[in-house]
């Protein structure tokens, strides 16, 4: 049984026992246990309900692992030729890593 569910704007595929790195959910808190409830498409084995927007009564229940995890560093150089102008800069983007404990339909 797997759901589709759009957590801060993106969607994820939602399968009991996946972890899952989404954008920083800034209230979470290590262990706590956190529901959505903007289920989008939901399979049990072979039947399958899709929402219009959402499917009625259908939830995922997280537990956050870490509130706070850095990906991998981007750097952004900018460089204009024969002017001596070069800019690096350099970004790492902020997730909130989950742990699926249930989807409930």
């Amino acid at each position: 049984m797997y759901a589709i569910v759009e957590i801060n704007g993106q969607q994820f595929k939602a399968e009991e026992g996946k972890k899952l790195f989404v954008n920083h959910i800034a209230e979470a808190e290590a262990g706590q246990t956190v529901e959505f409830e903007k289920v989008l498409l939901v399979d049990n084995n072979g039947s399958v309900t899709v929402g219009a927007p959402v499917v009625d009564g259908a939830k995922v229940v997280c537990e956050v692992l870490s509130p706070l995890v850095k990906g991998d560093k981007v750097l952004v150089f900018h460089k204009k030729r024969r002017k001596g102008y070069r800019k690096l800069n350099g970004y790492r983007h902020q997730f909130t890593q989950l742990t699926i404990k249930q989807v409930i339909a």
